[in-house]
């Protein structure tokens, strides 16, 4: 029965054990606040998803600079391994 408890909160490639399920939650809702506290990039509705602490950012901003800073903030937070910016200009 231990066994099977530890097993079961094993990763797997497309799955998050249960502390890394934690761990990326509290990247995303840091890389948000960090984000939400720019002044430059509060007003803009940018997309935060974390797996085993790789950062995506998707959404629409109005600039390469909005771009720019989104990725350089996201990088700064605590437990982010790599940042995906896929934010697009429109």
């Amino acid at each position: 029965m231990l066994i099977l408890t530890f097993v079961s909160c094993d990763s797997t490639p497309k799955q998050a054990s249960t502390g890394e399920q934690v761990d990326d939650s509290v990247i995303t809702t840091k890389v948000k606040s960090q984000l939400a506290q720019d002044d430059f990039l509060k007003s803009l509705q940018i997309s935060v998803e974390t797996f085993k602490g790789d950062v995506q950012l998707s959404g629409s901003v109005d600039s390469q600079k909005a771009v720019d800073k989104a990725g350089e903030i996201t990088r700064g937070v605590k437990g982010v391994k790599s940042v995906k910016n896929s934010l697009v200009v429109k």
